[in-house]
């Protein structure tokens, strides 16, 4: 199955988009909210449109949704689809808290173009001179690799990740793990995937460097950073590294998998995320990621210089672009043309049935986040499907609806 990392960091030889690669839910019932209580027509049409979208996304068989649209003048359009769980069939709540997985990247590649910006570190810098014999052996070479290439996935590096292969290694070893040596070092046993610049891959491992990168050169765990740059500053309430905790604050949605066709679903909502080094780990809300978003892309953590840099991308990989048509990698975020005309920015990510997906407009000024929750595939006409309809939710959230020129 083709399949995308960003939605999957776990695995061990395995597909690597196995959290929608299991069998269908059926959704159940459907609710919406708006946050403001103007009633111009015009935002009518955008609540009626994140409403279908979000309903259209369940009716895959995906467990739960929320999803959310700020506008330019801050108000906050929400629509939640389908239930929070399959045992008492609660409302899934528009405020409820998830593990964002892959989107982490983007605020850990915020903290490295800071410490550019601030001239402790070179984005030219070789991984060799912040982590001296870490990468090495079986072709891989840390001095002919640089921190811009970890950042856009032209490292070359091999992931090897663990993954739960059954029920029973799921209760087994939900709370076990791993630190980013033993996450570099698997990755280590493996030849490179293409010499350093040549070509590009998503790499978990990459990330998971950069963690390690943060802590040398500041002191601190890239989370602390995180915190103290990012957070803090912007008054993210609801975003914080849970560590070895594996319970999500309420309100939140329960999380399923199917590990082999015909078994019982899995509720795999409480665990210990194995890898949350950079790569993974963060829990938000849809709110706190619209908020990180638009300040990000308005120009309010970055300076001009450094967030020109981030923005300059290149294509990705041939096997990505079905799944994200016309996507371009930046450093820590991708872009992807609206159908209105113009890109988007943002970030996806995926972990045990979870799906996030992000998008802000150029400017900063509008975005979405959208939160999938128990999202399970047949095949890969269904993956495919969930993808559309994901991105179909975004497109539509950040072009005008009839009747709407501009915010």
């Amino acid at each position: 199955m083709t399949t995308s990392p960003m939605h999957a960091p776990r695995r061990r030889g395995r597909s690597i988009r196995r959290n929608l690669a299991l069998a269908a839910i059926v959704a159940g019932t459907l609710s919406t909210g708006c946050t403001s209580g103007a009633s111009a027509a015009p935002q009518h049409d955008d609540q009626a449109r994140l409403r279908r979208d979000a309903d259209a996304i369940t009716a895959l068989g995906v467990t739960g949704v929320q999803a959310r649209v700020v506008t330019p003048d801050g108000r906050n359009l929400t629509a939640t689809s389908g239930v929070a769980d399959l045992t008492n069939r609660r409302p899934v709540s528009p405020d409820g808290y998830f593990r964002i997985a892959s989107v982490t990247k983007t605020f850990v590649a915020t903290v490295i173009l800071q410490l550019a910006g601030d001239g402790r570190l070179s984005l030219d810098d070789t991984v060799e001179r912040w982590l001296p014999g870490v990468v090495h052996g079986h072709g891989n070479d840390g001095r002919a690799i640089t921190i811009r290439q970890l950042l856009q996935h032209t490292s070359g590096i091999h992931d090897d990740y663990p993954d739960y292969t059954s029920a029973e290694d799921f209760y087994q070893h939900r709370y076990d793990t791993y630190t980013p040596e033993q996450i570099v070092a698997r990755a280590m046993r493996h030849r490179p995937d293409f010499r350093p610049g040549k070509d590009w891959s998503y790499s978990n491992t990459g990330y998971a460097l950069l963690g390690m990168i943060i802590q040398r050169v500041t002191g601190h765990p890239w989370h602390e950073e995180v915190r103290d740059r990012i957070v803090r500053p912007l008054g993210l309430r609801h975003t914080f590294s849970p560590g070895t905790s594996p319970k999500l604050p309420q309100p939140h949605a329960e999380t399923y998998q199917r590990f082999k066709p015909g078994e019982p679903l899995v509720d795999v909502t409480e665990q210990v995320s194995l890898v949350s080094n950079g790569e993974a780990g963060l829990v938000s809300t849809t709110a706190d990621l619209n908020r990180f978003f638009r300040a990000l892309l308005g120009g309010r953590l970055l300076p001009p210089t450094q967030l020109a840099w981030m923005k300059r991308t290149i294509p990705v990989g041939k096997a990505f672009e079905p799944l994200m048509p016309g996507a371009r990698d930046g450093l820590g975020v991708f872009s992807r043309p609206l159908s209105c005309g113009g890109t988007y920015w943002g970030h996806e990510g995926g972990d045990s049935g979870w799906i996030t997906a992000t998008g802000v407009t150029a400017d900063g000024r509008r975005g979405v986040t959208v939160s999938l929750s128990g999202a399970n595939a047949e095949s890969d006409d269904h993956v495919l499907h969930i993808e559309q309809a994901e991105s179909k939710l975004i497109d539509d959230a950040l072009c005008p609806a009839p009747g709407r020129t501009t915010d």
